[in-house]
């Protein structure tokens, strides 16, 4: 249990036992929810809070399964202040909360290419650029110049992309900092061709996945020379539930919330599919989503 008598001053908001956005829509509460105001409220947070009390970083809430138990600690969530984008002509700036469909958006308007596969993921520029994200055979890796980053003691240093060691849907660093703005390569062009290229990616996703409904996006990192959803559906588990999770019969690398799941039957019908898979095939299917408690 925090006390709250020896939680930093801040110019930003601190929430205790909050309710925590999320994709899934589930029910688990942060302890205590941190949005600092800008960044030098964020460093002065980091460079004050008591090193034992557990910190974590948490974005638009898409790629995570909230424990129903709670998440202990302090969850910090970057303010609009962190959202900010500008452009030139050869890159844009991107801040770390910002929306990464708000970009593609944004990208459309002023007809910058390079960024359009960004409308297909479902959470912040931060959150992407932690995880390496990435769909329909772009990522992160191939389009940003340097990040800027906090470590855990408040430190604000730059990160080029050489120095990340980027790999598939992950980096080197995305344990040590928290990533709070990007600067990605662009190409001016014709808003209606990027316009075009964003509306064709979007009737692509709107035909595979189950993009409706209550799902933290796509569940498991495909294995070498394999795809997630492929083994998933050898193994049967095409549309099967556990009490309201259940994989998606439209996309199976996908779980759904059909109604009031828990974390643990998210969690335990992701488990029961892994362990079949490793069963039948001998593959250690890995979770690309992340549980917080």
């Amino acid at each position: 249990m925090i006390d709250k008598s020896k939680l930093p001053i801040v110019r930003g908001q601190y929430k205790f036992d909050s309710k925590v956005t999320n994709w899934f829509d589930l029910d688990g509460r942060a302890e205590v929810l941190f949005k600092p105001k800008d960044l030098q409220d964020l460093s002065n947070f980091l460079k004050n809070i008591d090193p034992k009390i557990k910190i974590q970083v948490i974005g638009a809430g898409s790629n995570v399964i909230i424990s129903d138990q709670g998440i202990s600690g302090i969850l910090i969530k970057l303010s609009s202040d962190f959202a900010k984008i500008i452009h030139d002509d050869l890159s844009i700036t991107i801040g770390g909360a910002s929306l990464c469909q708000t970009v593609a958006q944004y990208c459309k308007n002023y007809g910058l290419g390079g960024l359009e596969f960004l409308s297909g993921i479902p959470g912040t520029i931060g959150g992407a650029i932690a995880m390496n994200a990435g769909c329909y055979g772009s990522e992160i890796s191939s389009t940003l110049i340097k990040a800027k980053a906090v470590d855990i003691e408040g430190n604000c240093l730059e990160i080029n992309n050489s120095d990340f060691g980027f790999f598939y849907r992950g980096n080197n660093l995305a344990k040590k900092y928290i990533f709070i703005e990007g600067i990605f390569k662009i190409n001016l062009t014709d808003k209606f061709l990027v316009s075009e290229k964003i509306n064709q990616l979007q009737i692509q996703r709107e035909a595979s996945q189950p993009i409706r409904a209550k799902t933290g996006g796509s569940t498991f990192k495909n294995p070498p020379q394999k795809k997630a959803w492929e083994l998933i559906d050898a193994v049967g588990f095409r549309g099967k539930k556990l009490g309201d999770a259940q994989f998606s019969s439209k996309h199976c690398n996908f779980l759904i919330n059909t109604g009031k799941a828990k974390s643990e039957d998210l969690l335990n019908l992701g488990n029961e599919a892994r362990k079949q898979i490793h069963e039948e095939f001998g593959i250690d299917l890995e979770w690309e989503i992340k549980e917080l408690k």
